[in-house]
């Protein structure tokens, strides 16, 4: 995997690409999306099709480094998320730099539409952060295993608030936050302005059909983002934006 920009550089060693993804404030929210060409961010309805042996690479990196991994309902049932999270490596990698051997699992359910015995909240070897807009009563609760924490929070434009779920988990000291969908998710942290990084790779193919973008809203909020990395291998584009930082010379309007 080579640099192009800011600067061309040759192979870049696993280390490298941590040391070129570390984050630069917190809390921090970064999703993690691949597109091809022409947009789609399926094919047959789920995204593996459009990655890389790199974009895995990457992948793994990007949750190496998660204290939080942020994902819907809909995208742990298409996707399957049952099961570590990080590979052995990354977990040895982990405990060395001060974190849980295993990212906590954030799951956001509008409805509560992960059932106690779903094979994600069986085989979790990590917490579980349920988010929910429906009442969660004591009862409800009980059903789930202890490593499950059912979360009620309220509702931005009829779907769960971003605001709300990034403070929860700053809360729980949870603040470097990996986020990898699905395009309602992401249209709803775009919508409240709590997206500071997106790293999108890029696959050399054209898919046509029907497929959905990587963020689906309720209306368009522009954001400017500014161009922090491009990486490339076998024609795959890895690319990062980040949301640009306050400068200390900045002051506000005069009234």
């Amino acid at each position: 995997m080579h640099g192009i920009f800011p600067e061309p550089t040759p192979e870049l060693s696993d280390n490298q690409l941590l040391e070129r993804y570390a984050i630069d404030r917190r809390p921090y929210v970064r999703f993690n999306f691949v597109s091809s060409l022409d947009g789609s961010a399926q094919v047959g309805g789920v995204s593996a099709s459009l990655g890389s042996a790199a974009d895995q690479r990457l992948f793994k990196l990007l949750r190496r480094q998660a204290s939080v991994v942020l994902v819907g309902a809909g995208t742990v049932r298409a996707e399957g998320y049952d099961g570590p999270l990080v590979d052995p490596e990354s977990q040895i990698w982990r405990e060395a730099n001060g974190l849980g051997r295993h990212p906590v699992l954030a799951i956001l359910s509008n409805g509560l539409n992960i059932s106690p015995t779903s094979a994600v909240v069986r085989n979790s070897p990590a917490p579980i952060l349920l988010f929910t807009a429906v009442n969660v009563d004591p009862q409800t609760a009980r059903h789930y295993p202890q490593h499950v924490q059912l979360i009620q929070v309220p509702q931005f434009n009829g779907l769960i608030s971003a605001t709300h779920v990034v403070h929860e988990l700053t809360e729980r000291g949870l603040e470097c936050i990996h986020a990898e969908g699905g395009p309602t998710i992401f249209g709803q942290f775009i919508d409240q302005q709590m997206v500071d990084s997106l790293c999108l790779s890029i696959s050399p193919q054209l898919i046509g059909g029907q497929g959905a973008r990587i963020a689906s809203g309720t209306g368009e909020h522009p954001q400017a983002l500014q161009l922090h990395s491009v990486l490339h291998e076998e024609g795959m584009l890895l690319t990062e934006y980040r949301r640009s930082r306050p400068s200390a010379t900045d002051t506000p309007d005069a009234p």
